[in-house]
């Protein structure tokens, strides 16, 4: 997020300092997360990523359950137990918690398991749109393209008729 704000802080003043000596600046947007929804390799790449993380996810769920049913058995049991039983059944169900919570991490984490197959097929993908928006742009003759996206909102305000994002998509489709 750092990062978006210094690029936009960096082609705004671009921007300014172009107006500044006298040229002339075109300036248009996409939206990436669409571009992104109608491109059929990316449709496959999603699909390829949630089966390789339904096994994780079944497992992951499993584990959940066998926590949770543990610790309401323990509840149910703990009036009848003594300190010593007590204290080592609590042991059990910290350490369920924690291989629970180390495998989520292991597999679903930033550096886990799907986030590195996600990024090893999807990665191809990002370059392919930047590529086709930055023929877009040139062919258009636009200095600067924004990205306007639902999760961040880097762009505030932009006028339709700068909206480049579906003939991006014309471009990957048409495969040029």
């Amino acid at each position: 997020m750092k990062n978006n704000l210094h690029v936009v802080i960096v082609s705004i003043l671009l921007v300014a300092a172009s107006i500044a000596v006298g040229q002339t600046q075109k300036i248009g947007y996409v939206n990436s997360a669409k571009i992104f929804q109608e491109l059929p390799a990316a449709l496959e790449a999603q699909k390829k990523i949630d089966a390789y993380a339904k096994p994780y996810q079944d497992s992951l769920a499993a584990m959940q359950t066998e926590l949770q049913g543990r610790y309401e058995d323990y509840q149910k049991k703990e009036a009848l137990m003594n300190d010593a039983t007590k204290r080592t059944e609590q042991q059990k169900l910290i350490e369920m918690e924690r291989q629970f919570n180390a495998y989520r991490v292991e597999k679903f984490g930033a550096e886990g398991s799907v986030a590195k197959e996600s990024e090893k097929l999807l990665s191809p993908l990002r370059e392919k749109i930047k590529t086709a928006i930055a023929g877009v742009a040139k062919d258009e003759k636009y200095s600067f393209v924004f990205d306007k996206t639902e999760q961040v909102q880097i762009l505030v305000y932009g006028d339709p008729a700068h909206d480049l994002t579906f003939k991006v998509i014309d471009k990957l489709k048409r495969g040029k």
